[in-house]
C-alpha cells in the first residue's frame, strides 16, 4: 500500500508515518522544503511540493492508495485543505483520513476550528471512502514549556479550570495508520481523547509530582498570554489561539462515555493517560 502523508513533518504527521512503515506500508511525506527531509522516520520518503500550488496538487497524488491529511494552523489552512481534496479526488485515492479537531462544529468562530469545517464537508462529498479524526488538546503540546517548566516552575497553557479531555498523540497517529490500512472505518468520524478530564491547575500538579519540584499553574489572564505571546508568535496565531483559550476557559473540551468506548474499540486498547504521558516525559528529559 503507497500512502501519501501531508503534515508528516510535524509532530502527528511524523507518528502518523511511523505507524505506518511498520505496517509495511510505503510511505510518502510532503513537504515544503527538502531539508526537512533528514528529519523524517527511515523508510519514509520525501515530495518536495506546495499544496497552494496547482502543479504539485496535480501530480503527488497519483498512485498513492491513501492520503492522510493534517493542514497546518495557517491563514491559508481551508485552501489548502480544499486543494489536497481535490487532488486525492482527481488521483482517484482510495482512501482518505483526515484530522479535524474535537468538536470543531460547537466552535466554528474560532478561525482554525472553523477553517476544518469546509475541508470536511468537501471530504463528504468527494467520492473518496473517509475517515476524519477530531482530537482533542495534544499531551505532546506539553513538550514546548520544558524551560518555563524548569527554569520558572510555571505550566503556561491557560486551559482554564472547565476542564479538556486531552490526548496523546501516539493514540491518534494508531487511530490514522488504523483507519487506512483497515477496513470498516469508511464515513466515520471519531473523537480523539484522553481517558481523563484536566484542568490548568491539575495540569500543573502532575507536572510538580513527575519532576518533584513545585509547577504553578499560570493562571487564565489572557491578556497577559497573548501579550507574551507575541514573542514567538505572529499576531493572528496569537489573536485564534486566545480565542480558541478564552473558549476552553468557558465551556472547557470534554469526552463522552461513547467517545471513550468507540476509540478503545478503534485502538484495541484504553486511551493512554495524561500521567503517564508525563512521566515518561520527565524520565527522558532527565536523561
Amino acid at each position: 500500500m503507497k500512502v501519501l502523508v501531508l503534515g508528516g513533518t510535524g509532530t502527528v504527521g511524523s507518528q502518523v508515518a511511523r505507524e505506518l512503515l511498520a505496517r509495511q506500508v510505503d510511505v510518502h511525506v510532503l513537504t515544503r522544503q527538502a531539508a526537512r527531509a533528514r528529519a523524517l522516520p527511515a523508510g519514509a520518503k520525501a515530495v518536495t511540493g506546495d499544496l497552494l500550488d496547482p502543479a504539485t496538487v496535480r501530480s503527488v497524488f497519483n498512485g498513492m492508495d491513501g492520503v492522510f491529511l493534517l493542514n497546518a494552523v495557517s491563514a491559508t489552512e481551508c485552501h489548502e485543505g480544499l486543494m489536497a481534496v481535490n487532488g486525492a479526488r482527481l488521483a482517484n485515492v482510495k482512501r482518505l483520513v483526515y484530522v479535524s479537531v474535537h468538536d470543531a462544529d460547537k466552535a466554528p468562530h474560532l478561525p482554525h476550528f472553523g477553517a476544518k469545517l469546509p475541508i470536511e464537508a468537501a471530504i463528504g462529498v468527494s467520492g473518496i471512502p473517509f475517515t476524519i479524526l477530531r482530537p482533542n488538546n495534544f499531551f505532546q503540546n506539553d513538550t514546548w514549556y520544558k524551560d518555563l517548566l524548569f527554569g520558572h516552575g510555571l505550566y503556561p497553557q491557560p486551559i482554564g479550570d472547565a476542564g479538556l479531555s486531552r490526548v496523546d498523540v501516539r493514540d491518534i497517529a494508531e487511530a490514522a495508520a488504523i483507519a487506512l490500512t483497515a477496513g470498516g472505518h469508511e464515513g466515520r468520524t471519531y473523537n480523539l481523547v484522553g481517558p481523563d478530564v484536566h484542568t490548568g491547575a491539575s495540569t500543573a500538579e502532575i507536572w510538580g509530582n513527575v519532576l518533584g519540584r513545585r509547577i504553578a499553574y499560570a493562571g487564565n489572564d489572557l491578556d497577559a498570554w497573548e501579550k507574551q505571546s507575541l514573542a514567538s508568535l505572529p499576531a493572528w496565531m496569537a489573536f485564534d489561539f486566545r480565542l480558541m483559550y478564552e473558549f476552553f476557559q468557558k465551556h472547557g473540551l470534554k469526552a463522552t462515555a461513547s467517545d471513550l468506548e468507540r476509540q478503545t474499540a478503534l485502538l484495541g486498547h484504553p486511551p493512554r493517560r495524561f500521567e503517564d504521558f508525563a512521566a515518561e516525559t520527565a524520565r527522558a528529559w532527565s536523561v
